[in-house]
């Protein structure tokens, strides 16, 4: 099980969930955060701090955002485990998913 970021987090990317994680483990895409299910530790230091409540407990993941469970794995396919964001910063890249939607902006 693992903390998954969704919908909310399109085009916000308020990242005071990256300051309060302990292992390092969410990525910055180019419109949303994602975090790693394999350096997830389940902590869920990140989940109160969220301004927009996009974060989630893989369990508690609304049905209308069940697709953002496999965006945030999905965007490390290609990544594998690099290890922590700190080292890769932010990355020039999104799933599919969420380079599909529409422009979340005010």
């Amino acid at each position: 099980m693992t903390y998954v970021i969704a919908q909310p987090c399109v085009d916000t990317k308020d990242k005071a969930c990256v300051d309060e994680c302990p292992v390092d483990c969410i990525y910055e895409g180019n419109r949303m955060l994602y975090i790693n299910p394999d350096e997830c530790v389940d902590c869920g230091a990140c989940e109160p701090v969220c301004p927009v409540e996009a974060v989630f407990y893989e369990d508690d993941l609304p049905a209308q955002w069940s697709d953002f469970l496999q965006a945030n794995a999905g965007f490390f396919e290609g990544l594998g485990a690099p290890g922590g964001a700190a080292r890769l910063g932010p990355l020039n890249q999104d799933h599919p998913l969420i380079e599909a939607l529409p422009s979340q902006g005010e």
